[in-house]
């Protein structure tokens, strides 16, 4: 079945990095967009960043855009997220996810809390 298992998260204080790693296995990795949604407390759960299945396109939300870098290793079935100057507001659960099926069904993984706080 597919799964998705994110890792990498954890306390960090402003101005530092993180680099997430999202797992996948359970469906042909190297065939479809990966993406990064987060959820902060009180907060809709937002995209912010997608790769393509080569990663030839990749997109970011406005507030990451010049922070964070997604990539993937289909060799691997992984995708990565790297996050640099991290801001408090960055702090949410991540969350790995990908749409399959001829109706894109969204898969998502269990998440991993991001803290920046000093």
């Amino acid at each position: 079945q597919v799964h998705l298992v994110e890792s990498g998260g954890g306390l960090v204080q402003p101005g530092g990095s993180l680099r997430l790693s999202c797992a996948a296995s359970g469906f042909t990795f190297s065939g479809y967009t990966m993406n990064w949604y987060r959820q902060a407390p009180g907060k809709e759960r937002e995209l912010v960043a997608a790769i393509s299945n080569l990663g030839g396109s990749i997109t970011y939300a406005e507030p990451v855009k010049d922070r964070f870098t997604i990539s993937r290793d289909n060799a691997k079935n992984t995708v990565y997220l790297q996050m640099n100057s991290l801001k408090p507001e960055d702090t949410a659960v991540y969350y790995c996810n990908t749409k399959l099926g001829r109706f894109l069904d969204d898969y998502w993984g269990q998440g991993t809390q991001v803290t920046v706080s000093s």
